[in-house]
């Protein structure tokens, strides 16, 4: 609070005159008294006429709230709507939250190299960049970290995690974003149930220390049930029991023809391209998925959704699956975990598998060599886990737009120019 009858030797001419040169979003510096209003609010009661320290030389914009589509770089939104800045302010949050769980149970946190030969570890169509001082080699932006990960694992590091960036060359929609943020951990002699624990654990406490940072914020975070333990539906078993029809034996060499005609049964669109993954995919996200609003588990997919995954055949289907699991949290896929396939012998079968199924055009097609004579040197039964922070950032915060949980937007707003 300002005001002249408290402030020492200041005229009231010269009051106006400061008083008159203000503008929103003006820096200055006051000196004072600290002092409590009489709502409660901290305030500081100037004993001096106030210091102007950086003039804004714009009019603030008083609403900004369309971030996508609004006139206003970044940084001015932030001036102009303080549920912007909040968003941002949890963000930070979230991820401090996801570090300090790993190094207090002894993770060790690396960084793995986003430039690469082979843009490994997940099926997407990279990003293609080039370097100086090779100019005869292609060189891709990772799509993910794990192959450099698990490598760290076969070099006697039991525990890892990173939290960083992951580029994938497709779609920007909604939840999409060519640019993302990762967090991903691999835990030697960890199973899927032991993954699945530490997922359940990890959330809840977010979800509760989120809470807590948005008391006094404008978020709306969501209120779905964090209590442990989280649903679990079962791939096969699920799709089954929902549509009414058994699935083929999936790893017959007419499988994708079988699950083709499914679909003419069920009166389902067919996916472009339609491999025998993209098919069951499409099953999972059609029926299963729109079941997941409190945190569940979609367990147990057929393998060949899963190459870098551990197999086994299914004791109630029969089917050949993985030892998977995903978390989907109101329809949106928040976690991927699973126990990491170290034969390398039969990690080739999958990745030549998973060539054989078709890709598509703009799909790499190469087998990570480099990758299996890794595999050659053991890794230990180990288990996987990867969050994408930014959908992660959209649940804790109530945001609808991946763009509203970067700090800059998504890519159409970082190559916008204001």
């Amino acid at each position: 609070m300002c005001n002249l009858r408290q402030l020492d030797g200041v005229t009231p001419e010269s009051f106006k005159k400061f008083y008159r040169l203000l503008r929103r979003g003006d820096s200055f510096s006051v000196t004072g008294k600290p002092h409590r209003t009489g709502r409660g609010e901290l305030t500081v009661v100037a004993s001096e006429l106030p210091q102007l320290n950086s003039p804004c030389l714009h009019d603030v914009p008083l609403d900004a709230k369309d971030h996508e589509n609004s006139p206003y770089a970044r940084h001015v939104q932030f001036l102009a709507d303080q549920n912007t800045a909040d968003i941002i302010k949890a963000r930070s949050a979230i991820i401090q939250y996801l570090r300090q769980f790993f190094l207090n149970r002894s993770f060790m946190e690396v960084n793995t190299p986003i430039l690469n030969s082979i843009a490994g570890g997940a099926i997407a169509r990279p990003f293609y960049t080039s370097a100086t001082e090779f100019p005869d080699r292609q060189l891709s932006l990772r799509i993910a970290p794990e192959l450099w990960l698990k490598r760290l694992v076969v070099g006697g590091f039991d525990r890892v995690f990173e939290i960083g960036p992951s580029f994938r060359n497709e779609g920007l929609d909604k939840t999409h974003n060519p640019e993302f943020t990762t967090c991903e951990f691999y835990h030697a002699y960890s199973n899927l149930e032991d993954l699945i624990s530490t997922t359940e654990e990890l959330l809840s406490g977010m979800a509760d220390h989120i809470r807590e940072f948005t008391k006094n914020a404008s978020l709306t975070p969501t209120e779905v049930d964090f209590t442990a333990p989280f649903r679990q539906i079962d791939f096969i078993s699920g799709i089954e029991e929902t549509i009414g029809h058994k699935l083929p034996d999936l790893t017959s060499p007419d499988a994708r023809e079988q699950i083709i005609q499914l679909f003419n049964t069920l009166s389902l669109e067919i996916p472009t391209n339609p491999t025998l993954p993209r098919l069951l995919d499409e099953l999972c996200s059609t029926y299963l998925e729109p079941q997941c609003i409190n945190p569940t588990f979609i367990i147990n997919p057929p393998e060949c959704l899963s190459p870098l995954s551990k197999s086994f055949v299914h004791p109630v289907t029969n089917q050949l699956v993985a030892a998977r699991g995903e978390l989907f949290i109101e329809g949106r896929e928040m976690v991927n975990t699973y126990e990491e396939e170290n034969s390398p012998f039969e990690q080739r079968r999958k990745f030549e598998d998973q060539l054989r199924h078709g890709r598509d055009v703009n799909e790499p097609g190469e087998i990570d060599e480099e990758y299996l004579a890794a595999l050659e040197w053991g890794l230990p039964p180990t288990g996987g886990w990867g969050c994408g922070i930014d959908r992660l950032c959209m649940l804790f915060t109530g945001s609808n737009k991946i763009a509203d949980v970067l700090p800059f937007g998504n890519l159409r707003s970082v190559t916008r120019r204001h």
